[in-house]
């Protein structure tokens, strides 16, 4: 599975210079967790960064800043972490992983952003063909039961369980065992 088609959510973004109250509007607003921080610049609109939920509350608000005057540039720091569209499952995770982020810049063969996947989409990608392969399982039992009719348990011969030690063998007094082969 190549990682465009896991670009589902649309792409928000945000100026660099608006401010991390904006981003928290946009994000309700538009139902996203994260958003691509963006500058313009004279050679066309760059990435700057990510800014998450997360980052609002732990970063800022934990910490008593002004949401309505921080630019929602300041928190675009580090180093951005991408896949080109044609990238697979274990690129991304890989990718992921390595930069302990949870979500991944989609890239086309240009450079040019495509969207943006999160650790929620490739686990719902890894764990899809799992469902599928249990659905497999069950079917195939369902279709052996019902070709094949309900098979009768075979008959179980009535056997005693002795009641002392364990099938058959006990200890004499002298701690030599009793019944089963020793006693032959």
């Amino acid at each position: 599975m190549k990682l465009q088609s896991l670009c589902q959510r649309p792409l928000v973004t945000i100026d660099a210079d608006q401010t991390l109250q904006r981003a928290a509007q946009l994000m309700r607003e538009q139902h996203v967790g994260a958003l691509v921080i963006v500058e313009p610049r004279p050679e066309g609109t760059l990435v700057a960064g990510i800014v998450t939920d997360r980052d609002l509350a732990i970063e800022v608000l934990a910490r008593g800043g002004d949401v309505a005057q921080v630019p929602v540039g300041r928190l675009a720091g580090g180093a951005l972490v991408s896949a080109g569209a044609d990238a697979d499952l274990a690129d991304a995770v890989a990718r992921m992983q390595a930069a302990g982020v949870r979500r991944l810049l989609v890239h086309d063969a240009e450079g040019h952003l495509l969207g943006l996947v999160s650790f929620d989409d490739l686990l719902q990608a890894c764990v899809a063909p799992l469902a599928g392969l249990a659905e497999v399982l069950r079917k195939n039992l369902e279709r052996e039961a019902t070709e094949r009719g309900a098979l009768a348990a075979p008959a179980v011969a009535k056997v005693r369980v002795p009641s002392v030690g364990t099938a058959g063998w006990g200890l004499t007094g002298e701690g030599r065992p009793v019944g089963g082969p020793a006693t032959r």
